[in-house]
């Protein structure tokens, strides 16, 4: 049975808070920050000195990328840093090359798997820091800072975007291909951590896991990382003359089911200090911005009808839409204010054309339509298409564990 120990002092002042940090187009929780740990002592015996040393290089080496790089993992991307410190990429290796000597430490019954105080700090939670004594909370914590990490990188090749006057190199497209499979794969490690992780915890221990940590975040994570990807897909639809109106609705739709079941898993949380509360308004933001694209889309679609009412239907529909642009820019304000302060990028892709289409088209065809509150045009607009969700998180299975626990 594992243990826990939380506190709400002792790492406040290594908890990081920046107040700004600058574009965003992914939104990346900041880092959680293991603790230093002394893998002898609770050991003692059990394992070889070769095994300890390893494992005690592998994770203080995490410890000190981790310190280095969470006050920068919102700062424009950087392929070194000053007086040798670590990237994104290195912390991410260090990661991979420590999970498959971690996991000896729970596979196959291992006796020492409770042995350990593993100490994490966490970033959305008002807890501190939250130590618990079974090594599956270390497996969680690593997946989780994996999945950020890919957040962050998709972040910023996706703020290489367009210059002053519109124009979008090549390097950018394919900057958004890569940023799609890095969803894919940010999204397989959160899904993972939920399907396969969290069981192997005790009940009391789940419960008490921090809110970072959490099934609810986990997944809202995971839905987050989907939903970002459809948004690309839509850009690169939007951008395409091959695709038709048909697809880019069917793409909006799908990334308005993905943001709305977000929204369901952390919306009752009690996620009320920095990073938990952005968290919380990125969300409902960016599902309302997918609202007012699908619903534009749709009324568009409508207006091609020829039957009775479709006239009325689609004017009810793009109503529906400028009002979700309107709500859309409200929630990005009160996002991009809440603390740590953030702004938005030049627009490209989905918003840059929800920004531009939805002011110059809907205005002259919804001229005549009566002024309504927003709670009655709601209840008038058409329901939108329900499409099968397209994007799936990427397949992933824990590594081997490391040979070094051979004959143990």
């Amino acid at each position: 049975m594992g243990c826990l120990q939380s506190t709400q002092d002792i790492a406040g002042e290594t908890r990081r808070r920046p107040k700004s940090i600058g574009e965003i187009v992914v939104f990346v929780p900041g880092l959680r920050i293991p603790m230093p740990l002394d893998f002898s002592e609770p050991i003692g015996d059990g394992l070889s000195k070769s095994l300890v040393e390893r494992l005690s290089a592998l994770r203080t080496r995490i410890v000190i990328m981790a310190g280095q790089e969470a006050p920068m993992t919102t700062k424009p991307r950087r392929t070194a840093t000053q007086h040798g410190g670590s990237t994104l990429s290195d912390l991410q290796r260090a990661l991979e090359d420590y999970l498959p000597v971690l996991l000896g430490l729970v596979e196959n019954g291992n006796k020492l798997k409770h042995n350990l105080q593993f100490c994490w700090i966490n970033q959305e939670d008002d807890v501190e820091e939250t130590t618990m004594s079974d090594s599956w909370y270390e497996v969680l914590s690593v997946l989780h800072l994996m999945a950020v990490l890919l957040l962050s990188e998709a972040n910023y090749l996706l703020l290489y975007n367009t210059s002053a006057d519109g124009y979008q190199s090549k390097a950018f497209e394919e900057c958004k291909r890569e940023a799609i499979d890095i969803f894919l794969k940010a999204a397989g490690y959160l899904d993972f951590a939920v399907q396969q992780v969290l069981p192997q915890l005790p009940l009391e221990l789940r419960n008490d896991l921090p809110l970072d940590l959490t099934e609810g975040v986990l997944k809202a994570l995971c839905l987050q990382a989907l939903g970002q990807g459809v948004e690309i897909q839509l850009g690169m639809a939007i951008d395409s003359s091959k695709a038709t109106m048909a697809v880019k609705r069917r793409l909006a739709c799908e990334m308005v089911k993905y943001w709305q079941q977000a929204q369901g898993y952390i919306m009752d949380l009690p996620l009320a200090n920095g990073w938990g509360e952005k968290h919380k308004l990125f969300i409902k933001w960016k599902q309302v911005e997918a609202k007012a694209i699908a619903y534009y889309l749709h009324g568009l679609i409508l207006e091609e009808g020829n039957t009775e009412g479709s006239a009325e239907i689609a004017a009810a529909a793009l109503q529906a839409a400028e009002e979700y642009l309107k709500e859309s820019k409200r929630a990005c304000e009160s996002f991009h204010l809440a603390p740590p302060i953030s702004r938005n990028p030049p627009l490209w892709g989905a918003c840059k054309y929800l920004a531009e289409k939805i002011p110059e088209n809907i205005s002259s065809k919804t001229i005549n339509w009566d002024s309504r509150k927003h709670e009655m045009i709601m209840q008038v607009a058409p329901a939108l298409p329900d499409f099968m969700l397209s994007l799936k998180p990427d397949e992933y299975q824990l590594p081997s564990i490391h040979p070094s626990w051979n004959g143990l």
